[in-house]
């Protein structure tokens, strides 16, 4: 599939709803054409003069946070209720489900701050803040926050760059992806050197 192709038939037909309607259902997980791209060439759009640039981002943002939104609040009041109900099949207990959450209210909102830029993050964050009940305030001061500055990275990138918009696309996910790994193995490290230290501790008593 030709995906920047389907990307120009949809803003020569819809326009600024791309943005409103498509980023949502990006974030719902629904497999339509990667946000990433879709924001980018919205900034090259209107590098060209086709959309104006104010305009493109308030619709760009608006679409990201009304999606990232219904995910949290599906997870919300759904997920806790289908884990109790389902979660043995998948061996997901609500227990699981309240350790996951202690840990994430101790170093999760920089998490969720960024998680926009995480490749396979952004579908499920909201979801999964939703399901371990993070309080609204929190969820949106910093999923808000951080979505804010996907719209504007990714649309500045299209904008700034013009026509060679592909390449620096491509230059920022490898980036993103390199930064991501780093950090997952930063995070298994300090896991592992908690837990070691805690094992020394409880076998020292």
């Amino acid at each position: 599939m030709d995906v920047l192709g389907y990307i120009e038939r949809l803003f020569g037909q819809y326009g600024y709803w791309v943005l409103l309607l498509g980023l949502p259902l990006d974030a719902i997980a629904l497999p339509i054409p990667p946000g990433n791209t879709t924001l980018t060439y919205t900034g090259y759009l209107s590098y060209k003069g086709v959309l104006d640039l104010l305009p493109a981002l308030g619709a760009a943002y608006l679409g990201s946070i009304v999606g990232l939104t219904v995910t949290y609040v599906l997870g919300y009041k759904l997920g806790q209720p289908l884990i109790e109900r389902y979660g043995k099949w998948l061996f997901l207990k609500p227990e699981h489900v309240e350790k996951t959450a202690r840990v994430y209210h101790k170093y999760g909102n920089k998490l969720l701050l960024f998680s926009y830029f995480i490749p396979g993050v952004r579908q499920f964050i909201g979801y999964f803040t939703g399901i371990i009940r993070v309080p609204y305030r929190t969820f949106a001061l910093y999923a808000y926050t951080g979505s804010a500055l996907w719209v504007t990275v990714f649309v500045g990138i299209g904008y700034i760059f013009g026509n060679q918009w592909q390449l620096v696309l491509t230059w920022t996910e490898h980036f993103l992806k390199y930064v991501v790994a780093a950090v997952f193995a930063i995070l298994a490290v300090y896991i592992y050197l908690k837990w070691r230290k805690r094992t020394k501790v409880h076998s020292r008593q």
